[in-house]
């Protein structure tokens, strides 16, 4: 097939748009060559292209990559950018591509789709990490790190108007010093909240020009007159007195809180030196509010300065990513990022991604950060610190705890639109734990209970999805064996209800659970082959002691995590059927010694015993009831029978 062919899409017309930043930068296009079309062609066989090889126009171009810094693009048979990527040394990272078959699947799934490609070259490696993220949001390529941002965090901002207003909003139009964001919206009302305490800012919306004021067009409103205002409408207090307080209120939203919290001490205490106790106290008050406030969002040391923080954490193929810029030790900005992987991306470079992100949407220089790791990008003039101990570890340690809260929010919410989601995601980790081929959707937990091989009962309970399904319940009463012999009771039990239900076409679980150790486990391996269902349902033994779960052919259990989701369902099941046995077997012990004291007396049948028990509930009040009400309800003569045995001293 010849590769001018018009009925394959080519992207000859395939023109690469940059952004304008990018076009003013120092990068520059060093490859202008035009694409060509996905064919096989007598340099590009079927093979090559499942063993990832390039095609020979595609191979000639790696070879003439330089060995600087840059960033690459690949580009598909419809001339589409697919992936976007930075590289230390163009050449050699260009190449590993198709050097070799990659470990992800979607790796070399990118790499089969590749057709031509375009790269820049730029100065250093930090300039190419600045240009990949512009480049990925202009073309957002189908195989690149997803930034899940799909929300605006509120801000707090101070107006440009004679007379200022503070509030929180997420539309960053008004004119004004806008301060955070604020990932959390809590975390903003409660700095609002602290300014609306202590300074009397005015919170109406009229422009209060000069000329409306002289006017008399406003009057003073209920916040005036409950202190919550100065009012300015009216004239009642001058611009340069207002602006103090507004001063005051920028050095809170600028993290200068520790300082404000000194200057309203000498402030008062000077108040009081001059004895203006009234005036003093106002200013207590405040002073008071923000030793509050300082107590919950300071976090460090107020000599360590400005200082920057990235705290990473990941499961799965999604990393979280909390950043803080911290003022004299007070939180001023903080901003929670998700990254969705959609290759094999490692933490190192996700968290330059991260880095490069902040620093432009805050467009910031950072000189000292906190990072749990090193990224991949050298970053000029930025020192990075990985602390292991010290009140730098005890900061790291609050960003990680903040970032992890994130994750467990994202995902109870998720959850909770998506109760189904849970379900899943669930059953997933227990097939992944558990070593199973499919998802265990119905599992059965076994439990034997007797008392010195008396009354000896098993129960087994059913969950579904991870949850009880009490319909579903069983109790089972030992037939044929005698004693306490718990490993023939189990494979009795076993045959029965598997038997049974192979009889009647029912599905048989994905998982069956056993409460003991080795010796159950095995009594339920032998059911299972004399079934001939082994290896068809899935079987484990939980040891009560060290929550042991034990695999048929094993001889080491496994431990799971304490916290796992897996390992809870496992509890609760053993629970529930231990739970649901000893109930059962409480019922029969006491079934048989009501009959049995009862029995003993002669003259006294099953259904007049029932008579009794119906009516009296229990042996005791039997025994504790007189000739005349026994009469009442079982006539003269077997009352009198009934009340001689019990009480033959009165004969």
């Amino acid at each position: 097939m010849s590769s001018s062919s018009k009925d394959n899409p080519t992207p000859d017309n395939f023109s690469l748009k940059l952004p304008e930043e990018i076009i003013a930068g120092e990068g520059r296009t060093i490859n202008e060559e035009k694409g060509f079309p996905l064919e096989i062609t007598p340099d590009r066989s079927p093979e090559d292209l499942f063993y990832n090889k390039p095609g020979a126009q595609l191979r000639q171009k790696i070879l003439s990559l330089p060995d600087t810094p840059g960033v690459y693009m690949y580009i598909d048979r419809h001339g589409k950018v697919i992936y976007v990527g930075k590289a230390k040394n163009l050449k050699r990272r260009v190449s590993s591509y198709f050097n070799r078959r990659h470990d992800s699947t979607r790796t070399n799934l990118l790499v089969r789709n590749i057709v031509d490609m375009r790269f820049i070259v730029v100065a250093t490696e930090e300039d190419a990490l600045h240009l990949e993220n512009a480049m990925i949001k202009e073309y957002q390529p189908r195989y690149n790190v997803l930034l899940k941002d799909d929300k605006s965090y509120p801000h707090i901002v101070v107006t440009n108007e004679p007379y200022p207003r503070v509030f929180m909003t997420r539309d960053l139009s008004f004119p004004g010093k806008y301060y955070g964001p604020y990932s959390n919206q809590q975390s903003a009302k409660v700095v609002l909240q602290l300014i609306r305490d202590i300074f009397p800012i005015r919170s109406c919306r009229h422009p209060l020009e000069a000329s409306a004021i002289e006017r008399g067009k406003y009057r003073l409103c209920l916040d005036y007159h409950i202190g919550k205002c100065q009012g300015p409408c009216c004239r009642m207090v001058t611009r340069e007195e207002y602006g103090r307080s507004v001063a005051q209120v920028r050095q809170i939203l600028s993290g200068e809180t520790v300082m404000l919290e000194k200057m309203l001490q000498e402030e008062m205490n000077a108040l009081a030196s001059e004895l203006k106790f009234e005036e003093a106290q106002v200013l207590k008050e405040k002073y008071e509010a923000v030793k509050r406030y300082n107590a919950k969002s300071v976090i460090g040391a107020p000599e360590v300065g400005e200082m920057d923080l990235f705290a990473y954490v990941e499961k799965e193929d999604t990393a979280y990513i909390n950043f803080m810029h911290l003022h004299n030790g007070a939180v001023v900005q903080s901003l929670n990022l998700e990254f969705r992987r959609r290759l094999a991306e490692t933490p190192a470079e996700i968290l330059s991604m991260a880095i490069v992100e902040i620093a432009r949407r805050f467009e910031r220089r950072f000189s000292e950060v906190i990072v749990p790791f090193l990224p991949d990008t050298e970053f000029e003039g930025v020192h990075f610190i990985i602390p292991k101990r010290g009140d730098k570890k005890k900061l790291l340690d609050v960003g990680e705890k903040n970032v992890r809260q994130y994750m467990q929010d994202k995902e109870k919410m998720a959850e909770k639109l998506n109760p189904e989601l849970s379900v899943t995601k669930l059953m997933k980790q227990m097939q992944s734990d558990f070593r199973l081929p499919v998802e265990p959707r119905h599992i059965e937990c076994f439990d034997n209970s007797n008392i010195q091989g008396t009354n000896p009962v098993a129960s087994c309970v059913v969950f579904r999805n991870g949850k009880p399904s009490k319909r579903d319940y069983r109790h089972f009463i030992i037939k044929t064996v005698e004693g306490p012999d718990d490993f023939a009771s189990m494979k009795e039990v076993l045959h029965r209800r598997y038997s049974r239900m192979m009889a009647e076409g029912e599905p048989l679980p994905q998982l069956v659970v056993v409460d003991g150790g080795k010796g159950q486990l095995s009594a339920a391996v032998e059911a299972f082959e004399e079934m001939g269902i082994r290896g068809e349902v899935a079987l484990v033994g939980i040891a009560k002691r060290l929550e042991e779960i034990y695999f048929p052919g094993d001889t080491l259990p496994l431990y799971i995590d304490k916290t796992s989701r897996s390992l809870k369902v496992i509890q609760a099941l053993r629970d529930e059927a231990h739970r649901f046995g000893i109930t059962h077997h409480r019922l029969r012990r006491s079934k048989t010694q009501l009959t049995s004291a009862l029995d003993e007396i002669k003259g006294i049948g099953p259904q007049t015993a029932k008579t009794l028990m119906k009516h009296f509930r229990s042996v005791r009040r039997i025994r504790e009831a007189a000739p005349e009400e026994l009469e009442k309800v079982i006539g003269k003569a077997k009352g009198g029978l009934v009340y001689t045995h019990f009480h033959p001293e009165d004969n």
